[in-house]
């Protein structure tokens, strides 16, 4: 025999291998979590306040918009009238509406999410049973395909990991099983010096993958929409906050009022 072979001790390997084991359960359970709250719970938190509150919110910026608008355009008569030009609307409107563009943008964009909320809102929740199913049929795939587990997948196993994505987005529980039915058992490294090198390298990457996963769930747990989670859930808080826009829309209305007589005075 070769003095030079090394031979692993059995128990080392197979306890190296259950603590492999045991990481890619916890990465698994972790990308569920983390995948659960960006797909799901933030879109429900959204979701709810957008229809709670989204369209008072809206109405607030555009009349926040209205005034600084009518306040820009004052400033710029003024600025005509000052240096004695002559004084065209068409062309200060066209200043303004090149300066209030990004403004513009975000009534788009608060648009889209009221949209968004809506479309949201009609569709089928599944029962209890549905969505335990759901989650363990995600959780299977996520252990089978997730490149955070599995870096060497190819292209097409990327696509089918990115339809079960989607079809867990959107509570597509026939997709997710269908997906589930196509997965293979996962490789297991052979009980040789090679394997168990093989296993110490994958179990420095999941513990490295651990504290990524557990990074990006604290971040989003402090991003919007996630921050108005306790609006949403708080009867009382969504009262007050529904109290302060409408306060605030009457105190934008005067302001633009008063703003409006003032540039019709100007413009006499």
């Amino acid at each position: 025999m070769d003095e030079n072979y090394t031979v692993i001790i059995f128990p080392e390997f197979v306890t190296l291998k259950k603590e492999v084991e045991k990481l890619r359960t916890e990465v698994s359970m972790l990308l569920l979590e983390r995948d659960e709250l960006r797909l799901v719970v933030c879109k429900n938190i959204e979701s709810a306040y957008m229809l709670a509150l989204g369209g008072i919110e809206y109405k607030a910026y555009e009349l926040y918009c209205k005034v600084l608008r009518v306040k820009r355009k004052i400033d710029l008569i003024r600025a005509k009238k000052n240096r004695q030009e002559a004084i065209l609307l068409s062309d200060i409107e066209a200043v303004l509406d090149e300066e209030f563009a990004e403004y513009g943008r975000r009534l788009d964009e608060q648009i889209a999410k009221m949209n968004k909320a809506l479309d949201h809102s009609k569709g089928i929740p599944l029962s209890e049973g549905e969505t335990k199913e759901l989650k363990k049929l995600y959780r299977t795939i996520v252990k089978a395909l997730h490149p955070d587990l599995h870096p060497e997948i190819t292209p097409s196993e990327m696509q089918l990991f990115q339809n079960a994505v989607q079809a867990y987005e959107n509570g597509d529980l026939d997709s997710l099983r269908i997906i589930g039915d196509m997965l293979a058992e996962p490789v297991v490294p052979e009980e040789s010096k090679s394997g168990m090198a093989l296993l110490v390298k994958e179990k420095e990457r999941l513990i490295a993958t651990l504290e990524l996963i557990r990074g990006q769930i604290a971040e989003i747990k402090n991003e919007y929409p996630y921050t108005l989670k306790e609006i949403v859930e708080d009867p009382r808080k969504l009262a007050e906050k529904k109290a302060e826009l409408e306060e605030s829309i009457n105190e934008l209305k005067e302001s633009y009022e008063f703003y409006r007589d003032r540039l019709k005075e100007l413009l006499r």
